[in-house]
């Protein structure tokens, strides 16, 4: 699952801005991810108000703080974590950066095995039945196997 969560100032966005960021995210996942389920994707946008973010001590009312979990994919490769960030600054460029915010963006990594989705275990990356989720969009109950 990857998760996000968009620290922004009050009326950064509008709720279409939001649901086009999100669908840009969402489409980091289903088209570089091997079609991980959209529904994997979940992003939160945290309104701010006024005086309450603050950067170096200092109240900063045009900063943007992006926190990311991934749990579905782990990047191990340096190279693939370098892609990742430079494609993730691409999608998130017409909304935060040509706007003129200043802005910050990171991502944890959390073990798969931390994660359930409606209780169930999320299915192998790549695997039919993670194929059949995908199909879906919705969690789909199956047997685990040893």
């Amino acid at each position: 699952m990857p998760y996000w969560e968009i620290f922004t100032p009050e009326s950064a966005f509008t709720p279409q801005d939001k649901e086009q960021l999100s669908q840009r995210i969402t489409s980091l996942y289903t088209d570089y991810a091997y079609d991980l389920p959209k529904f994997y994707v979940v992003v939160l946008f945290k309104d701010m108000p006024a005086d309450t973010m603050y950067v170096g001590g200092k109240a900063n009312n045009n900063f943007i703080r992006i926190r990311v979990d991934h749990i579905a994919r782990q990047m191990d490769d340096p190279e693939m974590r370098f892609l990742c960030m430079e494609v993730i600054e691409e999608k998130l460029a017409p909304f935060v950066k040509d706007r003129g915010y200043d802005w910050e963006v990171h991502i944890d990594e959390t073990p798969m095995d931390l994660w359930r989705v409606e209780g169930l275990v999320p299915p192998p990356p790549e695997s039919d039945v993670e194929k059949l989720w995908a199909k879906e969009n919705r969690p789909v109950p199956y047997e685990l196997t040893g």
